[in-house]
C-alpha cells in the first residue's frame, strides 16, 4: 500500500466510523481491518461479507462494479452468488463504506474512497479514476426545491481517445 493509498484507507475508514460512531481499531492486517470496518459500521462479519470485504479493501482505493468483484470472487474460489454480491455492495454502500457512482444510468461503480471527489469515465476501457484536485468546484448550484436539500453531488467527466 503507497502512502496515497494508505491516507484514502485511512479516510475512508474514518468517514465509516463517523457514520457509527465507533473508530475501528485498524491493525494492517486486512482481514482483521474488513472485520473490524463492518463492526464499526454495525455490519455482522459474516463470511461471506469477510472474504468479499477482503476483496473489496484489500487492494487499496479501487473501483468496481458488482459483476467484476463476482468475477474476483469467483477466481478467488469464493462460493457467492452475483445477488449476494449486489446485496453485499448495497449492505456496505448503506453503511457509508462504499460510495455508489451511477455512468450513463446503466452502468455502477462502486468506490471504496468514500471522501469527496469527482471521476474521469474512460469511455474507451470503460474505466473509473479519481478527479485528484481538491480544489475542483462547481460554480453555480440550481435552487433546490422546498423540503430537500442536497446530500451530495458527483461529476463524472467523460474522456475518449482523440480521433
Amino acid at each position: 500500500m503507497n502512502e496515497n493509498t494508505a491516507s484514502h484507507h485511512d479516510d475512508d475508514v474514518h468517514a465509516a466510523a463517523l457514520l457509527s460512531g465507533r473508530q475501528p481499531a485498524l491493525t494492517g492486517c486486512p482481514w482483521h481491518d474488513v472485520n473490524e470496518m463492518l463492526q464499526s459500521a454495525g455490519l455482522r462479519p459474516t463470511r461471506q461479507r469477510m472474504a468479499l470485504g477482503w476483496l473489496l479493501f484489500g487492494k487499496g482505493a479501487r473501483h468496481l462494479t458488482a459483476e467484476m468483484l463476482y468475477e474476483e470472487a469467483t477466481l478467488a474460489k469464493v462460493p457467492v452468488s452475483l445477488a449476494t454480491v449486489y446485496n453485499t455492495l448495497n449492505q456496505l454502500t448503506d453503511a457509508g463504506l462504499l460510495r455508489q457512482v451511477s455512468v450513463d444510468g446503466t452502468k455502477t461503480y462502486f468506490d471504496t474512497n468514500v471522501t469527496t471527489h469527482h471521476h474521469y469515465y474512460l469511455e474507451n476501457s470503460h474505466e473509473l479514476v479519481d478527479i485528484e484536485d481538491p480544489h475542483l468546484a462547481l460554480s453555480k448550484m440550481p435552487e433546490v426545491p422546498e423540503g430537500y436539500e442536497i446530500s451530495r453531488i458527483d461529476m463524472v467527466v467523460r474522456l475518449r481517445k482523440k480521433r
